[in-house]
């Protein structure tokens, strides 16, 4: 069992957006080839390649570099915009989502951590 200590708020938070990022990246896919008129390969390359790197990254979520690779995704999701014009409402709106799950993670954890602290300074006089 994982002691109330360990958890992880931000981690938590991010992986959610990169899951559910991986299902409208996937779903870009038949997008692509239907309306875009682009090539099977490199749909399904484009498509499903940014949908395997969300899930991928949403499990290295506890290596601190991986948060930068979130950041190239939502910068890929953008970029989609190009391809699939849906991507400029989508893509901005997984961006600002995954900036928050980061900016609101980082600080909850810091309110943790001292609220753990005072808790342990109490307990201990």
């Amino acid at each position: 069992m994982t002691s109330e200590r360990a958890k992880a708020p931000r981690r938590g938070m991010c992986a959610a957006v990169l899951s559910l990022e991986a299902v409208t990246l996937g779903l870009t896919t038949p997008v692509m080839i239907a309306v875009a008129e682009v090539s099977t390969g490199t749909a399904l390359a484009v498509g499903l390649g940014l949908a395997v790197a969300c899930v991928l990254v949403a499990g290295l979520l506890r290596r601190r570099w991986a948060y930068h690779l979130g950041w190239a995704i939502q910068v890929a999701a953008v970029a989609l915009g190009l391809v699939v014009g849906m991507m400029w409402v989508l893509g901005p709106i997984f961006a600002l989502l995954w900036g928050m799950a980061d900016l609101l993670g980082r600080r909850i954890e810091r309110e943790r951590a001292a609220a753990f602290a005072a808790y342990d300074r109490l307990t201990q006089s």
